[in-house]
């Protein structure tokens, strides 16, 4: 009997062994995000996944475990940005930002400096611009001009839905008073018809087709510019809504390279040969890189008056939008895309375009499912069309920050009527709809304080609008954590790897300089990551 009980104990030393944590996260306050277990004071992590979530866990470490006293912080999960665009922001962070730029003019003597670094005839392209800083009128291609020395200028308006081009460009592109507006698309012109500078939505591929690709170095370079940046705001997921074949390869040397502190959920960007290729091939999944989506686009958007509306914009008579895509290509794709095990994710924003978006997935998918269509912004919903959302088992992907960047002007656009099914995330959460939070940088900054920020209070970084903007849809401090970590996970079929705090999943979390669920909520933006960790690696340490 003896022998048989120090073989047991020499076969219980190797199991022991292997609980041994390789780092221990200790003396802090850990959100879990987990209802099972909501707080904690220590995480103990192996390899890349958590071992145990506790109070005292000295237990499982020893001489080899690397211990970090987080001395009472705030300890969270990873957050996960459910809609954002990788390269968009390494190319800002390449660039000048425009967001907050208040006049034409200013935009023109920031264009007069970059000029002077440029060769003759180089292109100029930057993003951000916002016609509602400056009055809101849209600019024109002779703002630019003068301040150009004859080189040619695209930028993006703040919503990506909108160039402002100079003659020059207009020139090089063969855009004149006879040139057409493409179907999805909309050249703005005096009134004599010619063209004045700005070009909305489909339109913008009529002067964006002849301006140099990028290459396959710098490409790989914003993608690694805008990772670190993530990694350093704390974010250790982000679902990067619409790539190319180009990014993919990018992304796939930055993992063998060990240069990608962050993962990655792609979109495919639209139908097109990549979207064929994975239709043949399935999709694939990876701890660093899934592809098993596809992006689509049905309207425009509303800062830009091209979110497509069921009635005239309300400061606008005349203009109902613009759709981009057809209910028959919609329907398609979600078809084949339900078939072949690909979610299907489609921006949509005014009413007229969300109710188009419901009516083909509800074609597909017939009722409730576990297929997890989504619709991205899900911004202006008409009142009956919530219920739908539940009823084919959808996932509302929104960004916070759209509502307090739109509160400015959103009721003047759409009326009174049409904004109480605006930016309505208790409308959605209160029947069972998850709410994937997100930013949608570079469109909004990519700081995820800011979106948490916007999500509990609906204010702006002033603190107005006492009380909020249509304070009734502000989430509470648990929603808006659970927006940006689980229901982000499960937005991307990953909630059982990922989101929570718990044994078995991935080791993604931060650690903060303050803490967001008790402090005040004016503090909340100026919250600071100290310390993220992804897969148990530290990947930013705050100085």
């Amino acid at each position: 009997m003896s022998v048989i009980v120090v073989l047991l104990a020499l076969l219980a030393v190797p199991a022991a062994r292997a609980q041994t944590a390789d780092l221990l996260v200790e003396n802090a306050v850990v959100y879990t995000v987990n209802p099972a277990q909501p707080r904690a004071k220590s995480i103990a992590i192996s390899k890349s996944r958590i071992l145990a979530v506790g109070d005292d866990l000295s237990r499982y470490a020893d001489a080899r475990t690397r211990r970090i006293d987080a001395k009472g912080a705030a300890v969270i999960p990873g957050l996960i940005d459910a809609h954002v665009h990788m390269r968009g922001l390494g190319e800002l962070l390449e660039s000048q930002d425009l967001r907050h730029v208040p006049t034409t003019a200013a935009v023109a003597d920031i264009i007069r400096r970059e000029a002077a670094r440029r060769g003759p005839g180089e292109w100029i392209v930057m993003r951000n611009w916002d016609q509602t800083n400056w009055g809101g009128a849209f600019p024109k291609a002779r703002d630019l001009d003068e301040a150009s020395g004859g080189r040619p200028v695209f930028l993006s308006r703040v919503d990506g839905h909108a160039g402002w081009v100079n003659t020059r460009a207009l020139e090089l592109a063969g855009v004149t008073k006879e040139s057409r507006d493409p179907p999805g698309g909309k050249i703005i012109r005096d009134a004599g018809g010619n063209p004045t500078g700005v070009l909305i939505d489909r339109a913008m591929g009529l002067v964006r087709a002849h301006i140099p690709p990028a290459g396959a170095t710098q490409v790989k370079r914003q993608l690694e510019l805008a990772a670190r940046e993530c990694a350093r705001l704390g974010l250790t997921s982000v679902h990067d809504a619409g790539v190319s074949s180009r990014e993919l390869s990018a992304y796939r040397e930055l993992i063998r390279e060990d240069k990608l502190p962050v993962r990655v959920y792609a979109m495919i960007g639209g139908e097109g040969e990549l979207w064929r290729e994975y239709l043949k091939k399935g999709p694939e999944t990876g701890e660093y890189l899934t592809v098993r989506s596809i992006k689509l686009f049905s309207d425009g958007a509303l800062g830009s008056s091209g979110a497509a509306l069921w009635q005239d914009y309300s400061d606008e008579p005349g203009n109902q939008g613009l759709l981009l895509i057809t209910p028959e290509a919609l329907e398609r794709v979600a078809r084949d895309g339900a078939a072949k095990g690909f979610q299907v994710c489609t921006h949509a924003i005014g009413d007229r375009a969300n109710r188009l978006v419901l009516d083909a997935y509800a074609a597909v998918l017939g009722g409730r499912n576990d297929k997890r269509f989504r619709i991205e912004h899900a911004q202006v919903v008409s009142l009956p069309d919530f219920q739908r959302f539940a009823d084919f088992s959808l996932i509302a992907s929104m960004q916070a920050t759209h509502a307090t960047s739109d509160m400015r002007w959103a009721a003047r656009r759409l009326g009174p009527d049409r904004v109480t099914g605006a930016y309505a995330w208790q409308r959605f959460l209160k029947i069972g709809v998850p709410v994937a939070n997100g930013s949608d940088f570079p469109v909004e900054e990519a700081n995820p304080m800011l979106g948490l920020y916007a999500a509990i209070t609906r204010q702006d970084l002033k603190g107005e609008p006492a009380g909020g903007w249509h304070p009734d849809q502000r989430m509470t401090r648990e929603q808006a954590l659970k927006s940006w970590t689980l229901d982000g996970a499960y937005a991307a079929f990953e909630e059982k790897d990922k989101g929570s705090l718990e044994p078995g999943k991935m080791a993604d979390l931060l650690i903060l300089d303050r803490d967001i669920m008790t402090a005040p909520a004016a503090e909340i933006p100026r919250t600071q990551v100290k310390t993220t960790i992804l897969g148990g690696r530290v990947v930013h340490q705050a100085p």
